[in-house]
């Protein structure tokens, strides 16, 4: 059996490899190629593509890049056409992989879509598309399998594969002693994407925000996890420009929430994954105006954030776009430094995302259904 995988950015990266992992435990004989990043080829992924070219955001960006999304695409095709999968697997990163799986269908390869285009926020005319040429989605949560099903899409719910996923590998003392953190310090997790686009124009604001930080709790250090998609080289010139001391952290990035007090996080997984560490974390979101005012006719939510959204109410704070200062940044991270109870309030209310969440186990179950429904298919 060969399973073709199109992932665009880290966390496809990152669910891309914990399905990879489930799926050759479940059948080592698998064989898995595609679009994919480092963490997929450590699990045994034949990397055909590698992400680390894709750093794209917003809608603007996205145009200038056109061409050379359609020479991807046609990469993508022939490559499925020399190796001919028993199936597509594809990982979020809607606004290419709805558009590969139109041409996927043509050639006859069967398409499964895991990590769905969020229908319920925004582009609700995807959930057609989705139908029309996905021959199995997989949803992350109850009421989007069931919005899915509404408009029949061949869909299952597995639950969310987060839940099995975030959790630290260190204890705190090893943590803080790999990193070359100090103990008597509270840590701030500085979170500012896995695109260029959006560490470029998110990360120099954190780092001013970091630097009036420092003025009010001068017992406090930053970390920044180093996304795969990410050149080490941007962020040591961006740090040395803002001039405050950052610790860069490559991998174990859930050691790293686990050790810190406080977060500030781009809009996206991150918030969820800290919000399942019970981090108190501020999310941001800033983007192009051009992005932004058609954000503002196509968005249907009044939160961004995964944990807002799941809750139904805004238990994480957020800033929006003029809104991302330093000192507003500062203004919301230094009462989760220095307030006790809001810290806890914050804390407990993350605890409360992981228990509304459901069960853990999804990767083995999302596994399992993809090896059955390609069977089936050989099957007919």
């Amino acid at each position: 059996m060969k399973i073709m995988f199109s992932a665009g950015e880290a966390s496809g990266d990152m669910h891309g490899a914990n399905l990879a992992r489930a799926l050759r435990q479940a059948d080592p004989k698998i064989e898995l190629i595609g679009m994919g990043g480092t963490l997929m080829q450590r699990t045994g992924v034949r990397i055909v593509y590698d992400i680390q070219n894709l750093g794209v955001i917003g809608i603007g960006e996205i145009l200038r890049k056109i061409p050379f999304f359609f020479r991807l695409r046609n990469f993508l095709l022939q490559t499925m056409e020399k190796e001919k999968p028993d199936a597509l697997v594809c990982i979020d990163y809607p606004g290419f992989n709805m558009r590969l799986i139109k041409k996927a269908k043509e050639a006859g390869i069967p398409v499964i879509y895991y990590i769905l285009p969020t229908i319920w926020a925004w582009h609700k005319s995807r959930g057609k598309v989705i139908a029309a040429y996905t021959d199995l989605a997989i949803a992350l949560f109850p009421f989007e399998a069931e919005l899915y099903k509404k408009i029949g899409t061949n869909v299952i719910y597995t639950g969310h594969p987060l839940l099995d996923a975030v959790r630290p590998d260190m204890g705190r003392e090893e943590a803080l002693s790999f990193f070359g953190l100090e103990r008597q310090k509270k840590t701030v997790l500085l979170m500012p994407g896995s695109r260029v686009q959006e560490v470029m124009g998110l990360l120099p604001c954190m780092l001013a925000a970091a630097k009036l930080i420092v003025k009010q709790v001068p017992e406090v250090q930053f970390i920044l996890p180093k996304a795969s998609t990410i050149d080490r080289a941007v962020l040591d010139r961006m740090i040395r420009a803002a001039d405050v001391p950052v610790t860069i952290g490559e991998n174990h990035v859930y050691d790293m929430m686990n050790l810190s007090t406080a977060a500030i996080a781009a809009s996206g997984t991150a918030t969820l994954e800290t919000a399942l560490m019970e981090l108190p974390t501020l999310l941001i979101y800033r983007v192009s105006a051009l992005t932004y005012a058609l954000s503002k006719v196509l968005v249907h939510i009044d939160n961004i954030g995964l944990p807002n959204i799941i809750m139904g109410r805004r238990i994480m704070p957020e800033l929006w776009q003029n809104a991302v200062t330093a000192e507003h940044i500062a203004q919301i991270v230094i009462p989760m430094l220095t307030d006790v109870k809001r810290h806890r309030e914050l804390s407990d209310a993350m605890t409360a995302v992981r228990r509304t969440m459901g069960e853990s186990g999804s990767i083995d179950r999302t596994a399992t259904a993809i090896l059955h429904f390609v069977k089936e298919k050989h099957a007919e």
